[in-house]
């Protein structure tokens, strides 16, 4: 038993760097696929779309079954990884005659009045992580150079190493503040951008948008690992929210066509970042140990960034020097966070 153990504990955490990398793999293609498409296209049939594509993935893998990606067996490491999501819970203060994590799949009108409660919290975080960030980033991306805003909007890893920090008791807090206050800057020069003559020279709502979209990310981010509710059943009804929201929004701006290699850009920005990807980084939350997967999501603004780049996005010097300062904080606190 015990040597079985450390070898179930290695099995989940490999299982759960596998999704946290496939999740960023994805987030990645974000703002490049999105910039495409919003060259020609209003905001709100780009996000219709990706709603419509991240509801067929969420309601195909909860057709599918709780665990359509079977780890090391049936009630094994899955079953551990609930496990750890409840356990988490109590730590946060919840009395010990918490139900069982097992009964998270039962009908939410048999639930006791408790599990009810939480439920409903979980699709709000859900709402929060899912249409929050998304809508955000996408006025972000629709408002101001989509390098820039993606910049801004992927500095949520960093909101959640500093928010650990401040909540945290870390061993070297003031090289950790330090090092997250240069991530800040970093931001603040990527905003300016190099420009002689004034700041927020792009729209005031584009750059509100994008840190807002930082921020529901960021505490999705801390939230979901905390909840004992598998990831279809949490991003499920959001994305339906989003479906209906976006459709409404659609009506407003005008129903024009969206074919052909659009039509398949924009679904794949619903079914693939969307859709995957937020399902990958639950699942690699649910099962991360220690933390150490925030390391890996500060991949996903140096990926997105090059394919940006590469694209034939440019920035200026300031906004490139802006740029390495949040990279650089990202990755720094994210490899002394596990320490901490």
């Amino acid at each position: 038993m015990a040597e079985s153990e450390p070898c179930r504990s290695g099995a989940a955490s490999t299982v759960a760097l596998a999704f946290a990398f496939g999740a960023v793999a994805l987030w990645a293609t974000n703002a490049l696929v999105g910039k495409t498409l919003l060259a020609n296209h209003p905001v709100s049939h780009v996000q219709f779309l990706q709603f419509c594509g991240a509801a067929l993935v969420f309601a195909l893998i909860r057709l599918a079954g709780a665990s359509p990606f079977p780890l090391v067996g049936e009630g094994g490491l899955a079953k551990r990884g609930r496990m750890r999501g409840a356990e988490r819970i109590a730590d946060a203060g919840v009395s010990s005659n918490t139900p069982h994590p097992s009964r998270r799949c039962a009908p939410i009108h048999l639930l006791p009045q408790r599990e009810k409660g939480r439920s409903t919290l979980a699709y709000a975080v859900g709402f929060i992580g899912l249409v929050g960030t998304m809508m955000l980033q996408y006025i972000a991306f629709a408002s101001m150079p989509v390098i820039e805003a993606n910049l801004v909007a992927y500095t949520w890893p960093l909101m959640v190493a500093a928010a650990i920090i401040l909540l945290g008791r870390p061993k070297r807090p003031l090289l950790l503040g330090l090092t997250a206050a240069l991530g800040f800057a970093g931001v603040a020069l990527v905003i300016s951008g190099g420009r002689a003559h004034a700041w927020l020279e792009g729209s005031l709502v584009g750059y509100c948008a994008a840190f807002g979209s930082a921020l529901c990310m960021a505490f999705y981010s801390l939230a979901v690992g905390r909840l004992a509710v598998p990831p279809d059943r949490l991003l499920l009804p959001s994305a339906l929210i989003g479906v209906t929201l976006t459709f409404a929004w659609c009506l407003r701006d005008g129903v024009a066509g969206l074919g052909g290699m659009y039509l398949l850009f924009g679904l794949y920005l619903g079914a693939g970042p969307m859709g995957l990807g937020y399902y990958f980084w639950s699942r690699a939350l649910s099962l991360d140990q220690g933390g150490r997967l925030a390391v890996v999501a500060y991949l996903t603004p140096i990926a997105s960034t090059l394919l940006l780049a590469l694209s034939g996005e440019s920035l200026s010097m300031t906004a490139v020097a802006g740029a390495v300062l949040v990279i650089g904080s990202c990755i720094a606190v994210g490899i002394e966070r596990p320490e901490a």
